[in-house]
Formats: C-alpha cells, structure tokens, sequence
C-alpha cells in the first residue's frame, strides 16, 4: 500500500471541521451543548472550511497549485 498522503494542516481541515461538526451535533444531542451554541457554531465552521478552500495557497509539499 502506497503512503502518498500529505501530512500538511492545510490538507487536515476539511476533515477536522468535519469532525467537529459531528461533535458539536453529539454533544447537543447529549444535552452538553446548547441548542444556541450549536445554532452559531456549526455555521462559522462551514465558513472556516470555505475560506480554507477559497484562499489557500498551492501546495508546496505535494507540488499541487
């Protein structure tokens, strides 16, 4: 099996925000979290995952622009 993954935080965020999302959504479910806290942050997480995308840099580590 090839390891041709780049190990970049750059190339980690999608899948943190993700994550994070899916965590803010457990923690509501388990009453941990207000409803008001989840209702503002899963949107400004989106945001954070389309300005990644949107202004990040190419590569330099895996020679993609």
């Amino acid at each position: 099996m090839h390891d041709d993954s780049c190990t970049c935080f750059h190339h980690m965020i999608v899948p943190l925000c993700i994550l994070l999302i899916g965590l803010v959504f457990l923690l509501q479910t388990l009453d941990v979290l207000s409803a008001m806290f989840v209702g503002f942050t899963w949107p400004i997480l989106l945001i954070v995952i389309g300005l990644t995308k949107i202004f990040g840099s190419g590569c330099k580590c895996c020679g993609k622009k």
